[in-house]
């Protein structure tokens, strides 16, 4: 996992920080909750590979 992994996630966990306040402050909570949704999920879809070779790591640290 790099640097640049990280700095990604942040950067969009910014950009729906300002998109969430500015949906909420417009009366769109609704909306506001599907951005909040759909960067959870982009950003899960970034980090599930690094999570799947982290089990088969330990998969085979253990040899089970």
């Amino acid at each position: 996992m790099g640097v640049g992994l990280i700095f990604k996630i942040a950067a969009v966990g910014i950009l729906i920080t300002i998109l969430g306040q500015v949906l909420k402050h417009s009366g769109r909570e609704e909306h506001a909750f599907l951005v909040s949704l759909a960067g959870l999920i982009i950003v899960l879809g970034w980090i599930l590979p690094y999570i799947y070779d982290l089990f088969e790591m330990i998969q085979t640290l253990f040899d089970l």
